[in-house]
């Protein structure tokens, strides 16, 4: 192979591979002579990438871990193994799958030749996932249209459908894509209301880049899309005070509680109260704290205590009837069955 870039390319496919190479195989494969091999060594150091030589008579070199990331060389079924991870991950909202992850989907998908596309599109399309059902799917090709008009600071157009159903066509400029563990948003500048607006990611439609840069402007919050979001959201929830007593160590209830309610002070050894201001619906409340699995005392919101009662019925007559109707069927004669 005399193409050194294209015999690099190879040489570094091979050493891609988690074992070591002797050179006199590498030679073999590539077709040179050890020398040219130890060469081309030279060049992918120098190219960032961490190659180990070990002595001996045969010696032999393989990648190791460095202090920075080189590009990766992928073959076709390692790049479209890599694109459904990230495509179901993505698109499912999954917590902990955040900005990062889709600016690799959009990366990977933007080199992708023709054919590993289609690949990767007939995979998701032949796959159900299996998901919790408390967060909105997305097509992860939205997101990454999204997320490359962001990064390109590029002006988008979709159609979006508001909460009551309506049907509107936007025109805006992309800031950031802010996940929450359950929905993606789209923080962006509504050119059309010449304001800031949050969109929720699944009631986008069509999204199409226009090509029309623009200079990005500075959020209200000076720059934080995830406080910006968060704000945004609060102003369309109810303002509670939340204080709770909790029978359990403060570190059992602070890790079965999500953070944006605050942390529980310690009141004791086995005891802890949580006091705050949320903007979360009551039903909601009620259920996470039902799933702290402990016992627990509500001093406020007095609409959270009545909700707790009302649902506590609900739930002791739904197990009540059960039984009521077992001790009728015993009681009852073999003509009256």
């Amino acid at each position: 192979m005399t193409d050194t870039p294209a015999r690099l390319l190879s040489l570094l496919s091979l050493l891609q591979t988690p074992r070591e190479w002797p050179g006199s195989e590498l030679a073999g494969r590539l077709g040179v002579s050890p020398r040219t091999i130890r060469r081309d060594i030279d060049r992918l150091r120098a190219l960032g990438y961490p190659v180990e030589a070990t002595m001996g008579a045969v010696g032999g070199y393989r990648l190791v871990a460095g202090a920075a990331m080189p590009p990766l060389l992928l073959d076709d079924e390692e790049a479209v193994a890599i694109a459904v991870g990230l495509r179901a991950g993505a698109g499912h909202a999954i917590e902990g799958v955040d900005e990062a992850s889709v600016r690799a989907l959009a990366k990977l998908e933007q080199v992708l030749p023709a054919r590993l596309r289609h690949r990767v599109s007939t995979l998701q399309a032949a796959t159900v996932p299996l998901t919790r059902g408390d967060g909105a799917t997305i097509d992860p090709r939205t997101l990454t249209v999204l997320a490359g008009a962001v990064t390109g600071t590029e002006r988008l157009r979709f159609g979006y459908r508001s909460g009551d159903g309506t049907e509107t066509k936007r025109q805006v400029e992309p800031y950031r894509l802010v996940s929450t563990g359950r929905r993606w948003y789209l923080v962006a500048y509504d050119l059309g209301r010449e304001d800031w607006r949050t969109f929720r990611v699944d009631r986008v439609g069509e999204p199409f880049a226009t090509g029309a840069r623009f200079a990005p402007r500075e959020l209200p919050t000076g720059g934080d899309a995830a406080e910006y979001l968060s704000a945004s959201m609060s102003g369309m929830k109810p303002r509670l005070e939340l204080d709770v007593d909790f029978r359990a160590p403060a570190a059992f209830v602070a890790a079965r509680l999500p953070r944006h309610l605050g942390a529980p002070e310690a009141t004791g050894p086995d005891s802890c109260r949580l006091r705050g201001t949320v903007h979360d619906s009551l039903e909601w409340l009620a259920l996470r704290l039902a799933l702290v699995d402990c016992e627990f005392t509500v001093h406020e919101p007095a609409g959270l205590t009545d909700f707790l009662s009302e649902l506590g019925a609900r739930l002791t007559r739904a197990v009540a009837r059960p039984v009521a109707r077992q001790e009728e069927g015993q009681e009852a004669g073999p003509g009256q069955r």
